[in-house]
C-alpha cells in the first residue's frame, strides 16, 4: 500500500489587493482541493471557501456512514471517484443556492481540482483551469485540460499553445461553479505509483510558469515545502498579477 504526504501554500501575489484563492489538505481522507476564486468577479473567496468546504464535508460524510447520494452514481467509475465527481456538483449547487440566497453574491464563482486517493486509486475532478499535474519518471504531464476559451481554440487547432499563453482571453473561462445552471464535471482515474509527485494548483501558477518551468521548479526542490515554496516565488518573480496557489503531493 502506497503513503503520500503533501504540503500547500497559497499567496496573493504581487497585484491582488485580497487572496481568492483557498486549498484543502485532508490526510484523514487523502483529499486535496484547490479552488480559485473567479478574479474579476465580487466575493470569490466566498465561492472558493464555500466549494473546498462542500467537497470535504461530502467526502467525510460518505466515508463515515452509508449516506444517501444526491445523484446517480456511474457505473464505469471507481466509488471514490463518484464521490469526488458527485462532491464538486453537489459545491455548485451550493455556489448557486448562496447566490440565490444573496444576490450581493451575484457574479461569484470558482474554479476547482480535487485529488482523492483510496489504497493506490486516486480520482482526479476539476472543473475551470484549475491543473493537475503528475511528475514519474522525469516526465511531466498535465492531466487536466482547461475549461477556457483559448484551450478549445487550441484543441480545434486554431491557436498554437504559445499563442495561447499570451492572448488577450487567455483568462476567459467557460466552466466554473456557480456559473450555468448545470456542471458538468470532468474526472480522471489514476493508478498512482511510488515517486510519483503530483502538484494540483491555480492558474496564477500556469499563467506565469511554462510546464518546463513547474518541472524544473519541482525536480530541483528537496522538499515538498520547497517545491511550494519555489515555485509560489517564481511566479511572484515573473510578475505575479494573480493569486498563486500549490500543493505538491509525494507518493511513497
Amino acid at each position: 500500500m502506497v503513503s503520500v504526504k503533501a504540503y500547500g501554500l497559497t499567496d496573493r501575489g504581487l497585484t491582488r489587493s485580497h487572496n481568492e484563492d483557498y486549498f484543502e489538505i485532508d490526510s484523514s481522507q487523502n483529499l486535496y482541493l484547490v479552488a480559485d476564486g473567479m478574479g474579476g468577479h465580487r466575493h470569490g473567496e466566498v465561492a472558493s471557501q464555500l466549494a473546498v468546504r462542500t467537497i470535504k464535508d461530502f467526502v467525510d460524510k460518505t466515508s463515515h456512514q452509508d449516506a444517501t447520494w444526491p445523484f446517480v452514481p456511474e457505473p464505469r467509475l471507481r466509488r471514490q471517484t463518484n464521490v469526488l465527481k458527485m462532491a464538486v456538483r453537489l459545491a455548485h449547487d451550493r455556489v448557486m443556492y448562496a447566490i440565490r440566497e444573496d444576490r450581493r453574491l451575484f457574479g461569484m464563482g470558482t474554479t476547482v481540482v480535487g485529488f482523492l486517493l483510496d489504497d493506490d486509486q486516486a480520482a482526479i475532478a476539476h472543473v475551470g483551469d484549475s491543473r493537475a499535474y503528475r511528475l514519474r519518471d522525469g516526465q511531466l504531464e498535465l492531466l487536466t485540460q482547461d475549461h477556457t476559451w483559448v484551450n478549445e481554440q487550441v484543441v480545434a487547432g486554431f491557436l498554437s499553445l504559445d499563442q495561447a499563453r499570451v492572448h488577450p482571453l487567455k483568462n476567459v473561462v467557460t466552466r466554473a461553479l456557480g456559473g450555468e445552471k448545470d456542471i458538468a464535471v470532468d474526472v480522471r482515474e489514476e493508478q498512482v505509483q511510488r515517486g510519483d509527485l503530483y502538484i494540483l494548483c491555480s492558474d496564477g501558477l500556469t499563467t506565469m510558469l511554462s510546464d518546463a518551468e513547474i518541472q524544473a521548479g519541482a525536480e530541483s526542490s528537496a522538499s515538498l515545502a520547497e517545491i511550494c515554496r519555489n515555485l509560489v516565488d517564481a511566479a511572484n518573480s515573473r510578475g505575479g498579477h494573480d493569486n498563486v496557489t500549490v500543493i505538491a503531493l509525494g507518493i511513497e
